[in-house]
């Protein structure tokens, strides 16, 4: 099993509503942002909620968003970055990336 995006890859975040134990925040539902990190393959935390085991394991990754793409309340020429964990099977191409 091999990682689908690699560090630099921009990627959209779904926009799917799921009831339960989310792990991607609803913040950066619908937003592109940028992976900056390939953390691993782990049990998915969703299905490990619910009593499963968590299988097939997801790759999870670290993704860098610009404030103001998440925020629009502030000053346009803030610097500032979040960086959120996000498994893979929330994850697409960013649109006109592929």
């Amino acid at each position: 099993m091999n990682a689908r995006f690699r560090i630099g890859d921009r990627v959209d975040v779904a926009t799917r509503h799921q009831a339960g134990h989310v792990r991607t925040p609803n913040y950066v539902k619908g937003k592109t942002g940028r992976i900056v990190d390939v953390r691993g393959a782990f049990r998915n935390p969703e299905l490990l909620a619910q009593g499963e085991p968590g299988l097939p394991r997801q790759y999870l990754y670290r993704v860098e968003f610009d404030w103001h793409s998440l925020w629009h309340d502030g000053p346009s020429s803030c610097p500032d970055r979040i960086i959120v964990d996000i498994y893979e099977h929330w994850l697409m191409t960013a649109a006109g990336m592929e």
